[in-house]
């Protein structure tokens, strides 16, 4: 069951509930201009299987980008605790996917962050939630892989911020030089994590398995 109501789209699959909010007039406008694309390839933006897919596109579209409606230190400040607790913290593999800002197209892979508390830490959930906030924009990956970092360091005053990317990309892969198996790796890193010592601790942990 589907039920649209003011750009705020439910789908209903027995006890699976997803909710997507959409501009009802952003839609309308982008789905104009792809429709023309279709039409500008060399396709029939009328024929029966892409009738929709303007509106398809235009909704999906929104999804990809919605970073830029959130506010990343609105989310670590969200779940900030007072913690006496001066090791790192390291959340590793978090998933992320982005559109690389110059041909629009995916790049994906994981995030591995880690900082050193300085009399506050933050939920768990709220480091992956920071990654999926800048990621979920025009990126590229070197920008990407500092905002986290800096939004991190400036909200919860650590010791110190580690980020490591690893990230495939699309332009890369299906377009331009065409190297499936290439990999790209950004690190960024603050306070503590500039020490030799400290960054091999983090480089050795993120590589290890174990769980």
């Amino acid at each position: 069951m589907k039920i649209i109501n003011n750009g705020i789209e439910t789908k209903k699959n027995g006890s699976y509930l997803k909710v997507e909010e959409y501009s009802d007039d952003a839609t309308e406008k982008l789905a104009k201009h792809y429709k023309e694309t279709i039409s500008l390839i060399g396709e029939d933006p009328e024929r029966e299987g892409l009738l929709d897919t303007p509106v398809r596109v235009a909704k999906s579209m929104q999804f990809l980008t919605h970073g830029y409606a959130i506010k990343p230190d609105e989310i670590l400040k969200s779940a900030m605790f007072k913690e006496e607790y001066r090791q790192m913290v390291l959340v590793k593999d978090i998933e992320l996917y982005s559109l690389c800002e110059h041909h629009m197209l995916p790049f994906f892979g994981k995030a591995h962050v880690a900082y050193i508390p300085n009399g506050y830490i933050t939920g768990l959930s709220k480091i992956a939630r920071v990654v999926e906030a800048f990621s979920r924009r025009l990126q590229v990956q070197e920008r990407l892989t500092t905002q986290i970092r800096d939004c991190i360091q400036e909200t919860l005053n650590p010791l110190g911020v580690a980020v490591v990317i690893e990230a495939s990309h699309m332009c890369m892969q299906m377009r331009g030089v065409q190297k499936q198996n290439s990999v790209t790796t950004t690190s960024a890193f603050t306070g503590a994590f500039l020490r030799t010592a400290t960054r091999e601790e983090f480089i050795h942990i993120i590589g290890q398995k174990l769980h």
